[in-house]
């Protein structure tokens, strides 16, 4: 029987399932930590001018009193190889002020 109605929901218009106006209620929801990312990027493109970045990860934040500390793992692609960087980004938890941003490379 549940197969029967996911075959018979399958060809219903959206329109039975969407409010009367056909608009679909859509909610963007951007982490807290998307712009250290975005610098994250920036500075590594700076940093690694020649290499592409292929991929992107938010290791997390640490709070230690008013300094914190979001930490990400890209992995880029060089003219030679392909490698990881650990990019660690200190600011002021209060002002945003950034700190310090230290890099790591690794190959894993």
């Amino acid at each position: 029987m549940k197969k029967l109605l996911l075959v018979i929901a399958l060809f219903l218009p959206l329109s039975y399932f969407a409010p009367i106006d056909n608009t679909l209620n859509a909610e963007i929801v951007i982490p807290p930590y998307a712009k250290w990312g975005r610098m994250a990027m920036e500075e590594t493109k700076a940093k690694y001018p020649n290499a592409q970045i292929i991929d992107y990860l938010h290791i997390g934040k640490e709070t230690n009193g008013d300094t914190s500390v979001e930490k990400f793992k890209l992995w880029l692609k060089g003219e030679e190889k392909e490698f990881g960087v650990f990019i660690d980004i200190s600011f002021n938890s209060k002002t945003d002020e950034v700190i310090k941003i230290t890099y790591k490379e690794t190959d894993r």
